[in-house]
């Protein structure tokens, strides 16, 4: 079963569900899960804040968490993915790239944590950024807002 439910902030553009279904399918498949259930929660700082302080006791901005529901033993995947959109938009001026190629790699990134991938060190920061430009050289991220 594949399921991709897509919530945004109302306040807030909300990307093209199409798309990041497709960016989903194609990196969970390149990696044998062909099942995978995800909500992907599109908002701003403050949700990701609180998120932060809740679950990880920090106090900081973040643009992107990810949970695994199910245990990381099962092939299939359940998970949540929150996305900053103000916080992607920084990042985009910050690393001079376009706003819809951050939110593809914040979309990967995302869909990367729930497959495993850590990035607490350099090794494992360095090992994810080398992920996320594979799959957005593989992906139409310009297309993530019609």
């Amino acid at each position: 079963m594949v399921k991709i439910r897509v919530e945004t902030d109302p306040h807030l553009e909300s990307p093209d569900n199409e798309i990041i279904l497709n960016i989903a399918s194609y990196l969970f498949n390149s990696k044998d899960v062909y099942n995978f259930e995800i909500s992907f929660v599109f908002g701003d700082d403050n949700l990701l804040n609180s998120l932060k302080k809740e679950f990880f006791k920090l106090d900081e901005l973040t643009d992107v968490i990810a949970f695994r529901i199910n245990d990381y033993s099962e092939k299939n995947i359940e998970g949540e993915i929150y996305i900053s959109i103000p916080r992607a938009k920084e990042n985009a001026k910050k690393f001079t790239q376009p706003f819809k190629k951050e939110m593809g790699r914040l979309i990967i990134h995302g869909c990367l944590h729930l497959l495993g991938f850590e990035d607490t060190s350099d090794d494992q920061k360095a090992e994810m950024t080398k992920l996320e430009d594979y799959y957005l050289d593989k992906i139409d991220w310009e297309k993530i807002y019609a």
